[in-house]
Parts: C-alpha cells; sequence; structure tokens
C-alpha cells in the first residue's frame, strides 16, 4: 500500500482499505492489518485510519470488533435497506410509494424467475413449501398475517430455482424494507388474507404440475391484493 499524501485522509484510506481487501483476495471475515500497520502502510494519523474504519463498517465492507481487531465484513445489502426504510420513515408520502415500488420489484423478480422455478419443480414433492402453504392458509382462516411463512415460502422457490446469491440478497433485502414500512398500513382486511394465502397454493400447485403460464397468473394473483391496497397496479405483460 502506497503512503497516503492528499487531503480528506479518511476518505482516501477507505478507498485504500477496499483496494488492499480486493489485491490480496480477502473474503468475509478475513482480517484486516491492526490499525498499527495501516498507519504505517498510508502513512497517515491513526484517528484518519479509525474514521476510515468507521465509514467502512458502515457500509458492512468491513466489521470492526472492539477488542479483537477489524475483520472483512459480509458486504451485504444492509445499508441499502437502512436507507431506503428510513426515508420511508420520515416521509409517510415517500413510505407509501416506496412500499409499492418494492412490491412491484418482487413481483418482478417472482415472474422473471418463473421458467426456472417451473423447471426445478416439475414433478417433485416440495413438502417444506407444502408445509408453508398450510401454514399460511390455516392463520389466513384466523385472520392472521403470516410474513415469516411468506418470505420463507419466496427464499425457497428462488433458492431451489437457482443457485443466485445476489437474487437471494436482493429478496431479502427487499423483505426487510417491506415488514420495516408496511406496519405503518392497514390494507389487508380478511379477504385479502385469504386470497394471497391461496395464491402462494396456486404457485406451488402449477410449479409442480409444470404449468408455466399457470404459475404467471399464480404469482400475479398473489401481489393484486396490495398493489391494489397501495394504489399500484403492474401491467400484466411485466417480465416474462
Amino acid at each position: 500500500m502506497d503512503p497516503v499524501r492528499r487531503p480528506n485522509a479518511a476518505t482516501v484510506v477507505a478507498d485504500r482499505i477496499r483496494d488492499y481487501i480486493v489485491e490480496v483476495g480477502l473474503g468475509p471475515g478475513d482480517p484486516l492489518p491492526t490499525e498499527a500497520v495501516l498507519c504505517d502502510e498510508l502513512g497517515v494519523s491513526r484517528s484518519s485510519v479509525r474514521e476510515a474504519l468507521r465509514r467502512l463498517d458502515a457500509l458492512d465492507f468491513v466489521e470492526v470488533r472492539h477488542g479483537s481487531g477489524s475483520f472483512v465484513g459480509e458486504v451485504s445489502l444492509k445499508p441499502l435497506v437502512e436507507s431506503v426504510s428510513f426515508r420511508g420513515l420520515i416521509d409517510r408520502r415517500s413510505a407509501a410509494e416506496t412500499l409499492r415500488d418494492i412490491v412491484e420489484v418482487r413481483r418482478a423478480l417472482d415472474l422473471g424467475h418463473a421458467e426456472l422455478v417451473v423447471d426445478a419443480l416439475t414433478g417433485t414433492r416440495q413438502d417444506r413449501l407444502r408445509s408453508l402453504v398450510t401454514s399460511m392458509v390455516e392463520r389466513a382462516g384466523r385472520g392472521e398475517h403470516f410474513p415469516d411463512e411468506d418470505r420463507a415460502f419466496h427464499a425457497e422457490l428462488l433458492r431451489g430455482a437457482s443457485p443466485n446469491l445476489l437474487a437471494e440478497n436482493l429478496l431479502s433485502a427487499f423483505w426487510d424494507i417491506h415488514t420495516t414500512l408496511v406496519g405503518d398500513f392497514e390494507m389487508s382486511p380478511p379477504k385479502d388474507i385469504a386470497l394471497t394465502a391461496a395464491a402462494h397454493g396456486a404457485m406451488l400447485d402449477t410449479a409442480v404440475a409444470g404449468d408455466l403460464e399457470g404459475y404467471r397468473e399464480a404469482v400475479k394473483q398473489h401481489y393484486a391484493p396490495l398493489l391494489r391496497a397501495l394504489g399500484g397496479a403492474a401491467p400484466d405483460h411485466a417480465v416474462r
């Protein structure tokens, strides 16, 4: 690492630490050099190194463990989740728009993976997914929401259809934002809760049956009540 000789040292140090992680080939959980070593190699003060590490920690590029040192972070979408959620929390109108956008993106993800899901599930038993659907239907019958089962269902579908870590991370991030913002809205009467639960069952049934068009229609039916309540509806010609 070359010595830093420019203003705004903390910003430059943060960039150099990121470069170092890439150049050395470090991965999540790997230890970084100590603050003293970073100071010597970059030619900057300890305060600049600490500020740089704090910035990287906030972005989940680095994890600072007090008393243990600094390590490469998980590099998750946590900063995105926190930023978008906070924006919605401080502006109710923005929250409604953001939540609608999130639901539409989730819908697009499900439709975009439709062919992969159907190919992967055709002719299989899917006991885990069937159990989740049963739980959703039972809870809907009691007028209860089922966010845990809903989230697990979609994660299981995506994981089984495609080993795409980015898609999984995006789905998880969208769910986190959805969960944070949806609490401020009362928009799921018992009828809609029941329709949503039934749509999950239809998604599973059509996928196992190899019915691609039926699966796509079930996805649309799944999101229809929520989009209607939020005042938006994605076009029928959305991702195919």
